[in-house]
């Protein structure tokens, strides 16, 4: 049998344990599988692209437990009534490949992408960053917020929308939580003074919303909302301006569907497994300013499926479900329908 999260049991279980302490917790795993990077087989995501959007596979394996994320990307889907991304995901046991856990992925892709964030940002934002500026208010913006407030203690934020609608929806989420809102008149005006910037639009369009004029000295860039060919939010100028160090998930991936895809083939990165590590450096003085061009890469996926089936183990938020046929006999799989079949 295979264990499965569903929506129902998923939200039971996040209302349950509680947004913050969850992002919390799967900061740990999935730095824990970052400083192990080595020793996963790693791929680029297999992707097909359409003018409606994108549909994607996302594979890892340990070489003990083999995950994949099924997930779309259609930005044209909140005007439909449809949502701009959903995804489920499998892990596997690599020793006889029976799938062994599945759960829904449309809001723990949510909950793993805000806590990356705020994974990296412990090492590349300043120690002592209060301040987060939020360009785009759409559904990934109230996770990064609380993985921000949990892991960085982050209290005071500035958010940004060209729809109303949108940021409304933020406010109405986050104000009860005791957060320091402010409603900002531009991206201009969010980014004023920010400690952190999180740029998370959503259109698949070579954009620029952040330009090199508003990246103040010590700032942490935390750009995840170009993440495929042809979608971009950043002012390739602050990419190349002195001093400036963009760090990267999965180097061969990026270059495709980052930020970086704007620049040239040799512009240096750095995988930020490798800080975790202590193979290169994060942020060693107070005025740096340091971009992580966020995609999304299926580690993270990893990380967050194993930290869901360990810890809804002993608990009733998940189901059994009857995944795999498993007749008696292994090298019988007909007998199974055998006796069903009419005779002649």
């Amino acid at each position: 049998m295979t264990r499965f999260v569903d929506v129902g049991n998923m939200v039971r279980w996040a209302a349950a344990q509680g947004t913050e302490q969850i992002l919390a917790g799967m900061v740990r795993y999935i730095e824990d599988d970052f400083r192990r990077w080595e020793e996963f087989d790693k791929k680029p995501r297999v992707a097909s692209h359409t003018p409606f959007g994108v549909i994607e596979l996302m594979p890892a394996s340990d070489h003990e437990n083999y995950g994949f994320k099924y997930v779309n990307g259609h930005p044209s889907n909140p005007a439909r009534g449809f949502q701009t991304v959903t995804a489920f995901g499998v892990l596997a046991d690599v020793s006889n490949g029976y799938p062994t856990f599945m759960s829904e992925m449309t809001l723990l892709t949510a909950l793993r992408t805000a806590a990356t964030s705020a994974m990296v940002a412990r090492k590349l934002a300043r120690p002592d960053s209060k301040r987060l500026a939020l360009i785009g208010a759409g559904s990934q913006s109230e996770f990064q917020t609380l993985a921000f407030r949990s892991v960085l203690g982050i209290g005071q934020v500035s958010v940004w929308d060209t729809d109303p609608a949108a940021v409304e929806k933020y406010v109405r989420n986050m104000a009860p939580l005791g957060l320091d809102i402010t409603v900002a008149s531009s991206a201009v005006d969010a980014v004023r003074g920010a400690d952190i910037i999180t740029t998370c639009t959503a259109d698949k369009a070579k954009a620029v919303i952040l330009t090199a004029d508003m990246v103040e000295p010590g700032v942490h860039i935390n750009a995840m909302g170009g993440d495929c060919p042809g979608k971009t939010e950043l002012d390739p100028a602050i990419l190349a301006r002195d001093g400036v160090d963009v760090f990267v998930e999965f180097d061969p991936q990026t270059r495709i569907e980052g930020e970086i895809q704007q620049m040239p083939a040799d512009f240096p990165v750095t995988e930020f497994w490798r800080v975790l590590t202590g193979q290169a450096a994060g942020r060693t003085s107070a005025g740096q300013v340091k971009v992580f061009d966020s995609v999304g890469f299926a580690i993270e996926d990893f990380s967050a499926l194993r930290y869901v089936r360990d810890a809804v183990a002993a608990t009733d938020y998940f189901d059994e479900i009857d995944l795999v046929a498993n007749p008696d006999d292994p090298k019988d799989l007909f007998g199974l329908i055998g006796a069903l079949v009419p005779s002649p």
